[in-house]
């Protein structure tokens, strides 16, 4: 499918392009990724692209994390139990969205590509840092946990957890008592019991 190519700048071009890399990715897999394609389908040209992602590596990983960014929205119950799991649910839940396709299949690609891994290591690093942390920046403000807690490491240690259940043993989803069992019994005593000097 190829859009007319309009004059955009800035957020707006960079949104067309993840989107038409994230669109490609769920339709043709990594192996089938090109710049060209991506360029074509947002209605733009390879060197646009290139000029912000130097191979179809990044430009992979950074549709990825667009696509998973923008579904996945932290929540805001007003209660950090609460807001932990309707975030962790919902990573469960997005096991078989597009964003969870995508990445098994960047994964998938790591063994042909060096450039995919590193990128994926890079980028990719981060794995959902920032709504964990504004869930706890906002509790925090609530005064339901102390400020030593906000660290990325700490943040993200429910999310960890769920991602192994994934890798050990194999599974696309858990069962709802594994993630009460991440919230109540490791996250949040890890929380809680930040505090400076700990």
């Amino acid at each position: 499918m190829t859009e007319t190519k309009t004059r955009r700048r800035g957020a707006e071009l960079e949104d067309a392009i993840l989107r038409a890399a994230a669109d490609e990715l769920t339709e043709a897999g990594y192996p089938g990724l090109t710049m060209e394609r991506v360029a074509q389908r947002a209605g733009t040209n390879k060197n646009t692209i290139y000029r912000r992602w130097p191979n179809r590596a990044a430009l992979g990983v950074a549709a990825y994390r667009h696509l998973a960014e923008d579904t996945l929205r932290p929540p805001d119950t007003g209660d950090l139990r609460e807001d932990a799991l309707a975030l962790l649910r919902a990573v469960n839940c997005g096991a078989s969205s597009p964003a969870a396709q995508i990445l098994r299949g960047l994964l998938a690609g790591v063994s042909d590509d060096p450039d995919l891994l590193a990128q994926l290591h890079e980028q990719a690093g981060d794995g959902g840092t920032t709504a964990w942390l504004t869930l706890l920046d906002r509790a925090v403000a609530r005064g339901e946990a102390p400020p030593e807690s906000l660290h990325p490491r700490v943040a993200t240690v429910a999310l960890t957890l769920l991602r192994n259940e994934y890798l050990t043993r194999g599974l696309t989803t858990v069962d709802d008592g594994v993630l009460v069992e991440i919230v109540d019994e490791v996250y949040l005593p890890l929380i809680r019991g930040r505090r400076a000097g700990a």
